[in-house]
C-alpha cells in the first residue's frame, strides 16, 4: 500500500491504474502531507470520531483520517477510483467504508445512525469548486447530525462564508452558513499543492455547527426563500426583489409595511440586512398574513 501525500507516490498510483482526471468531477488531488495533517488537526479528528469524507480521490487524506478516527466513511462519485481505494491505497485499513455514490443522493442520516449511533459526525472534504454550495447547503438543510464541516474550497468561497452585510461577497451562502454554523478560515492552500494544479488558491474553512441557530425564526424555509430572492437580483431593492420572486407570492404593500415596522427604508437592498433582520422580516410577513 502506497503512503500518499507526496507527488511521486501519487503519480505512481495514477500511472499504475491508467487514471485520467475527470474535468466533470473537478478533480484536484492534494500532494502535500503537511497540509493534509493540518486539515485533519483543524477538523479536530480524534479516536472517538466518525468522519464522513466527501470525494476521497485516491485516498490521500483518507489514509490520515483512518489513522486518527474510529470510523471513516468515504463517498466517491467516480467509479474508476473505487478499485484504487479498495485494492490499493486503503486496503490495509479496517475502519473504512467506501461508498461509490453522488453525495447529494446519499442518506447521511442513515450513515450517522449505523456508524455513530445517531450522534453527530464530522465531515471532512476537499470539495470540487463547482459543487461546493449544493453540498454544504444539502448537509445543513437535511438536518444531518453534524459536529463540524471542515472543507477545502476556493479561497473566495471561504471568504464569502464568513463576511457580513454591505460587502460584495455577502450573499445567500454567507447567511445560510452563519445560521447553521460558526465559520473559521483555518489556512490558505496554494495551487501548487495539487495535481493537476488548479487556477486559483484554496482555503480550508471549519464550520462548527450550532446546537441552536443564533436567531429564532417562525419558518426557516420561508426565511431562506426570502434570502435567496433578495440576492437573486442584487441591484434591485428588497421590495422589488421579493414581490417579483416566483413562488413567494408576497405583495409590495406587505413588504413595505414589514420594513416600516423594522424602521428600515423602503429602498433598502437585501445585501444591507443582517441575519437577525431577515429573521424579523420573515416573522413580520407571517404575522401580517395571520392578522
Amino acid at each position: 500500500m502506497a503512503t500518499l501525500g507526496n507527488p511521486t507516490n501519487t503519480i505512481e498510483v495514477l500511472q499504475k491504474y491508467n487514471f485520467n482526471f475527470q474535468k466533470k468531477y473537478g478533480q484536484n488531488f492534494l500532494v502535500d502531507a503537511n497540509i493534509i495533517q493540518k486539515i485533519v488537526d483543524a477538523a479536530g479528528v480524534g479516536r472517538e470520531d466518525c468522519v464522513l469524507e466527501i470525494g476521497p480521490g485516491i485516498g490521500t487524506m483518507t489514509q490520515f483520517l483512518c489513522e486518527h478516527a474510529r470510523e471513516v466513511v468515504a463517498v466517491e462519485i467516480d467509479k474508476k477510483l473505487i478499485p484504487i481505494l479498495k485494492q490499493d491505497t486503503l486496503s490495509s485499513y479496517q475502519n473504512i467504508t467506501i461508498i461509490n455514490e453522488d453525495i447529494l443522493k446519499v442518506d447521511i442520516n442513515a450513515i450517522a445512525q449505523e456508524k455513530n449511533g445517531g450522534k453527530p459526525i464530522k465531515v471532512v472534504a476537499n470539495l470540487p469548486y463547482y459543487i461546493t454550495t449544493p453540498i454544504i447547503m444539502g448537509l445543513f438543510e437535511s438536518h444531518v447530525p453534524l459536529d463540524s464541516i471542515t472543507v477545502m474550497v476556493q479561497k473566495e468561497v471561504a471568504a464569502r462564508m464568513q463576511v457580513g452585510p454591505g460587502t460584495k461577497d455577502y450573499g445567500a451562502l454567507s447567511l445560510a452558513v452563519q445560521y447553521y454554523a460558526k465559520p473559521e478560515v483555518m489556512m490558505t492552500v496554494p495551487a501548487g499543492c495539487f495535481i493537476p494544479r488548479p487556477n486559483v488558491d484554496s482555503a480550508v474553512i471549519r464550520l462548527t455547527c450550532y446546537d441552536n441557530p443564533p436567531v429564532e425564526v417562525m419558518d426557516e424555509k420561508l426565511m431562506f426563500d426570502i434570502i435567496r430572492a433578495s440576492f437573486n437580483q442584487r441591484r434591485k431593492t428588497l421590495v422589488n426583489g421579493l414581490c417579483n420572486a416566483a413562488g413567494l407570492n408576497i405583495r409590495k404593500e406587505e413588504i413595505g409595511a414589514a420594513l416600516e415596522g423594522m424602521g428600515l427604508s423602503p429602498t433598502i437592498r437585501g445585501e444591507a440586512l443582517t441575519l437577525g433582520e431577515f429573521a424579523k422580516l420573515t416573522d413580520l410577513l407571517i404575522g401580517g398574513r395571520q392578522r
